[in-house]
C-alpha cells in the first residue's frame, strides 16, 4: 500500500508540542506549517507540571530526555492550612519509580526544547508573526487566511488545519463564533514567580495547596535553583495595578514566615481569568481543535496542560493513521468524540473539585471529609490501593490506534 503525505497547518505555538508529537511518529508522512502571531515563545508565568500521562507523550515525542535534563521530578504533594500546618501529605505523589513520573519544567522552557526539535525536522516550517484572520475549507483542503507582519494577506492551505491557538482561539471562533460552552469562575488567579528561601526554611513540600476561603493558593518549586510559583486567588474586579498593590500584603499573610518585600525576590506577576469551558466539537470537516483552543479549565492540578498534551498525542496517532492508510478519516470523528468525552468525564470534574477544595469555606470539614484527600490518606497506608490511585493519572488517555483498520506493523510500501 502506498503511503501519502498529509500537509498540515497548525495555528498557534502556544502548545508547540503539536509539532513535537507529530515529529516522533509522523515526520515521514506529515508536513507541518506552524503559524503564530507572536515573534517568540510566551514567557509569562504559566503551567510547569506534567502528569505521567503527559510525560508519556513527551517520551513518545522523543523530547523527554531533554526535558528531564532541564527539569526535575518533585517530592511529595501536600495540602495545608494558611498557617502552614499540614492537612495531608501524599507520599510518592510523583511516582518516582515510574519512568513517566510527574515532571516539572516551566512551559516556556519546554517550548524551547520542542522548538529546537522542530527546527531540526525538515518537514516542519515555523512562521512567526503570522496572524490567522480566518479559516476556510472545501472537500479537499483547509485554508488559513493569514496577515503577515507587513500587513499583507496570504492564504495557506493543507489537508487539515489544526487550531492550537489558545483559549481565545481564532480557529474555534471561525467555527462557532463566540460560543464556548461552560462558565467563568467568579475570581481571578494571580500567577507569580518568586525566589523565597522561607519555603525550604519552614519545611514546605515541592508542591503545596493551601486551603482557605480567602487566602487560598498553590506554592510549588518550579526550578532546580529555587524559583517558586505562587498562584493565589483575588477578586475578579481588581485591575492589574490594584493586584500589584495588594501583592505584598497577600504574601505576608499567606507565605510561611510572613515575609516582607525585602525577604523575597519577585520575578514576575500575571493575572488570569479562570474558566471551565469546552467546544461543542473538536472536528468540523478538515478543521480540528486541540488543547486550550478546544477546552479550558482552572489550573489547580495541571489538568489543562496535561490534557492538551494528551490531546495532540492522540491527534497525531489519528493523522498518522490516515497518512499511512491504516485508518480512514472517520478516526478524526473518534478523536473528537473521545477527547470531548474525557474532558467532560475526567478533566472538568477533577479540575473543578481541585478548585472548590482549595477555596473551601470550611477548611476543617474539607480536611476531614474531602473524597480526594481521604483517598490520598488511604493510599499512604495501602500499597495496593496506591497502585490503583497511581493508575488514575492515565484516566485521560485513549488509544486511538485500536481504531486502525489494520495493524501498524503490517507490510507497508513507504515513501522515502
Amino acid at each position: 500500500m502506498h503511503v501519502s503525505w498529509i500537509y498540515l497547518a497548525v495555528l498557534g505555538t502556544g502548545l508547540l508540542e503539536t509539532s513535537g508529537s507529530l515529529h516522533y511518529q509522523g515526520h515521514r508522512y506529515i508536513k507541518v506549517t506552524l503559524l503564530d502571531c507572536s515573534d517568540t515563545i510566551d514567557s509569562r508565568p504559566r503551567a510547569a507540571h506534567y502528569a505521567p500521562s503527559a510525560v508519556r507523550e513527551l517520551a513518545r515525542a522523543g523530547v523527554l530526555e531533554d526535558v528531564r535534563a532541564q527539569g526535575f521530578i518533585p517530592g511529595n504533594m501536600c495540602w495545608r492550612r494558611v498557617d502552614g500546618s499540614k492537612i495531608v501529605e501524599w507520599n510518592d505523589s510523583s511516582q518516582v519509580n515510574n519512568p513517566e513520573a510527574l515532571t516539572v519544567l516551566h512551559i516556556a522552557h519546554l517550548l524551547a526544547v520542542l522548538l529546537d526539535h522542530a527546527q531540526k525536522n525538515p518537514n516542519v516550517d515555523l512562521r512567526w508573526k503570522h496572524t490567522v484572520t480566518d479559516v476556510k475549507q472545501d472537500e479537499t483542503s483547509a485554508t488559513a487566511v493569514v496577515r503577515k507582519e507587513d500587513g499583507s494577506e496570504i492564504q495557506m492551505s493543507g489537508d487539515y488545519v489544526v487550531g492550537c491557538d489558545g483559549g481565545a482561539s481564532r480557529v474555534r471562533k471561525t467555527l462557532f463564533g463566540n460560543k464556548f460552552e461552560g462558565h467563568t469562575w467568579d475570581a481571578q488567579l494571580i500567577a507569580t514567580n518568586v525566589y523565597y528561601p522561607g519555603f525550604e526554611k519552614h519545611g514546605y513540600n515541592d508542591i503545596n495547596f493551601i486551603i482557605d476561603p480567602e487566602h487560598y493558593y498553590m506554592a510549588a518549586r518550579i526550578t532546580r535553583d529555587g524559583l517558586w510559583r505562587v498562584s493565589f486567588g483575588v477578586d475578579r474586579l481588581l485591575d492589574l495595578d490594584e493586584v500589584k498593590e495588594i501583592q505584598p500584603k497577600k504574601y505576608e499573610v499567606m507565605l510561611p514566615g510572613n515575609p516582607k518585600p525585602n525577604d523575597y525576590k519577585l520575578v514576575s506577576l500575571y493575572p488570569y481569568r479562570i474558566h471551565q469551558r469546552c467546544a461543542e466539537k473538536f472536528r468540523v470537516g478538515r478543521v480540528l481543535l486541540a488543547a486550550d483552543a478546544a477546552h479550558v479549565c482552572n489550573p489547580f492540578g495541571g489538568m489543562g496542560l496535561t490534557g492538551g498534551i494528551v490531546d495532540v498525542g492522540g491527534l497525531a496517532d489519528c493523522l498518522v493513521g490516515v497518512a499511512k492508510g491504516l485508518a480512514d478519516e472517520g478516526i478524526l470523528d473518534v478523536y473528537d468524540e473521545q477527547r470531548r468525552r474525557l474532558w467532560h468525564e475526567v478533566i472538568n470534574p477533577v479540575s473543578t473539585n481541585n478548585y472548590l477544595r482549595v477555596s473551601s469555606k470550611d477548611v476543617e470539614k474539607t480536611g476531614r471529609e474531602d473524597e480526594a484527600l481521604n483517598m490520598f490518606r488511604r493510599a499512604n497506608e495501602d500499597s495496593e490501593y496506591k497502585k490503583e490511585v497511581d493508575e488514575g493519572a492515565y484516566a485521560i488517555c485513549y488509544d486511538f490506534t485500536k481504531h486502525y483498520l489494520q495493524r501498524a506493523d503490517s507490510a507497508l510500501e513507504t515513501t522515502a
